[in-house]
């Protein structure tokens, strides 16, 4: 047999235990072409300014190259320690190093440039696809078609060049350092089995929970008033990571280990086979992956929370919008206001008007905050004095209130994170001259006024004319806004809401002058963060494939170690459904424990601050986890699939 065929051959051989190495090979090829495809998509040229979609999709480019970078380096590692009986085979038979080395690049080169080349066309046919759903999720109406870039094309095999250079030197060091009785035994040593856990594995099993809950705790803290200043604020972010990112390894180097061994004990050792092919091999062999998994749980919850949080703004585009315009149109000139209406009669666009006016006046608060938000008091003045925008209930046509009564509206979720208010209470307002105590009714979520009025998300007050009319004959003139006016107009049809914010567009309103629009300002949210949540999509999404490799590629080395021990088990009589029980709690254990804590991670992290973001917390959240654990535990089911083959195969 010459060389070429035995290349040949082994190539043939190994391709059907590598199918899912070539395919997260194809995905990432097809995944970074595509994205770099896009920098260069002319298409693209009239939304760069808009969304800074160059500069986006580059910085995930470069992203997307260190996590396929480490992927394939890592998986390379795995295959080329599987294959050390064979290379030490080869050796004996009379085979240089240099030859072997040189047999396995030729083999690889096949195989990675082969899957490049698949890549590569595979990102060309879907790219067209992903530009759609990149214009679908940032709103903007534009024109996709199929672009080949050669630029593109260039950088790809660059990149992809330099990572094959990169498994081709991790290969000739394995197999310059290995001699050959230590190539007969990589596969056979120990992943660090060990019959009895010590008092030390049961401290840091301990110690390992302590900080993850630790870390969790101070995470619900984080932005409830009990960290007042940059640097508190500053190093309780700092604790928090450290403290979840070696809890997690510790974790997994001792806690389960000390959990699954308390359950052992319960039983006093009389373990069914289940148990056995289950739990007790967890307990070996979580302790030695104890790194890796750490690295999976941590990129994992990042991953998972970035997309939440994104997937928050992105879903709380609309409410965020109108908070900020409280209309479909937003304005405080009476000759903007004419200017459009007269534009949309001419349209025949029907809508309707509100007219309010606004008054600011400064209001002691200091009975009806809470007390956290104290902790925020500035020293240099006095916190318990803000400007507030008064309403006259006559015009507001909300509930009425009587002449010594006061209630809000319109507070904002990420301001009541730092300025709470209690539900009664009383204030006072302070005129220029004379101050009027007010009992304090409670806090409503209708906001009335633009963000013109209410300084990036302070609510309005709501009074009784007579009040109103004293608060205007006492103003304090510092505190008033160039307008005291608050043009509401609402479209009758919403059908119309679109062509209306074109109207709007075309008279280039001053936004200085309090002009706002709702469709065009949730349009702009939805960019925003639709460039965002496309990015950390696909980064979570190849995130997802590789890791989900790397932990089947892992249970392929452990199921070809544990062959014997199956040929034993049929041997003694026990049937393949009855060995399968046992794998499927396995698999179910070792892809569920780093999913589960890579969600709790992610869960604690995106609910310290998800106000940050947006209004919608559970729904955004629960679909973005829901679909990871799916796809997640596809992962899973294959490796019970290889399971089934190798167990079916030992006997």
């Amino acid at each position: 047999m010459s060389i070429n065929q035995l290349i040949f051959r082994n190539l043939l051989k190994n391709l059907k235990n590598y199918y899912l190495y070539v395919f997260a090979l194809v995905f990432s090829t097809a995944l970074y072409f595509s994205f770099v495809t896009l920098q260069y998509d002319p298409t693209m040229d009239g939304v760069k300014g808009s969304i800074k979609g160059a500069a986006g999709i580059q910085a995930a480019s470069i992203l997307l190259v260190a996590i396929v970078a480490v992927f394939l380096l890592y998986a390379n590692n795995i295959f080329i320690r599987r294959r050390s009986k064979e290379i030490g085979l080869f050796q004996l038979i009379g085979l240089t190093k240099n030859r072997i080395f040189r047999m396995l690049t030729a083999e690889n080169f096949m195989l990675y440039f082969g899957s490049l080349v698949i890549g590569v066309f595979a990102g060309f046919a879907v790219s067209k696809l992903i530009l759609m759903i990149l214009f679908r999720v940032t709103g903007v109406e534009a024109i996709a078609s199929l672009h080949f870039s050669a630029q593109a094309l260039l950088q790809t095999v660059i990149v992809f060049l330099v990572i094959y250079l990169l498994i081709m030197l991790m290969n000739y060091t394995f197999i310059k350092r290995q001699t050959i009785l230590a190539l007969f035994r990589v596969t056979s040593m120990t992943e660090g089995k060990v019959k009895r856990i010590s008092l030390f594995e049961i401290v840091i099993g301990v110690l390992g929970m302590i900080l993850i809950g630790s870390g969790y705790f101070v995470s619900s803290k984080l932005f409830g008033g009990s960290f007042t200043s940059t640097p508190t604020l500053f190093g309780a972010m700092i604790f928090i990571l450290g403290a979840v990112i070696i809890g997690t390894y510790l974790f997994y180097k001792g806690s389960i280990r000390f959990i699954l061994n308390f359950l052992r004990n319960r039983k006093k050792g009389y373990l069914d086979i289940n148990q056995v092919l289950s739990l007790s091999s967890i307990m070996f062999r979580m302790k030695s992956n104890a790194l890796l998994l750490t690295i999976i749980t941590t990129v994992s919850a990042m991953a998972l929370a970035l997309l939440s949080l994104s997937y928050i703004s992105y879903y709380s585009g609309d409410k965020t919008a109108w908070t900020f315009t409280a209309a479909d149109f937003a304005m405080t000139n009476a000759k903007d206001a004419e200017k459009f209406k007269a534009a949309l009669d001419g349209k025949g666009l029907p809508y309707t008007e509100k007219r309010l006016h606004v008054l600011q006046v400064d209001a002691n608060v200091k009975d009806i905050l809470k007390s956290n938000a104290q902790n925020y008091a500035n020293p240099k003045f006095n916190s318990n004095v803000m400007g507030i925008s008064v309403l006259d209930e006559k015009e507001t046509g909300g509930r009425d209130v009587a002449p010594e009564e006061t209630y809000f509206t319109g507070y904002s979720d990420l301001l009541q994170r730092f300025l709470g208010f209690k539900d009664s209470g009383t204030i006072e307002w302070k005129g220029k001259t004379a101050s009027i105590p007010q009992k304090y009714l409670g806090l409503e979520k209708n906001n009335l006024v633009s963000a013109y009025f209410t300084s990036g998300g302070l609510p309005q007050a709501i009074v009784d004319h007579t009040v109103f009319e004293k608060l205007k004959n006492d103003l304090n003139p510092n505190l008033q806004k160039k307008s005291s006016l608050s043009i509401s107009i609402n479209m009758k049809n919403g059908a119309d809401l679109k062509k209306a914010d074109m109207v709007f567009q075309g008279l280039h309103l001053k936004l200085e002058n309090g002009n706002f629009s709702f469709y065009h300002e949730a349009s702009e949210q939805k960019k925003t963060m639709g460039l965002t949540m496309f990015i950390v999509g696909f980064l979570g999404l190849t995130f997802l494939i590789t890791s989900g490799c790397i932990l089947y590629f892992k249970q392929m080395n452990e199921s070809e170690e544990e062959k014997p021990n199956y040929t034993i088990l049929r041997k003694l009589g026990f049937t393949q459904s009855d060995l399968l029980i046992g794998i499927q709690a396995k698999q179910l254990f070792n892809f569920g424990i780093p999913l589960v804590v890579g969600l709790l991670h992610s869960y604690f992290a995106v609910q310290s601050g998800w106000f940050l973001f947006g209004k919608e917390l559970w729904t955004p959240t629960i679909i973005v986890m829901v679909l990871y654990t799916a796809l997640y535990s596809i992962f899973g089911i294959l490796s019970v699939f290889y399971y089934k083959k190798v167990i079916k195969e030992a006997l």
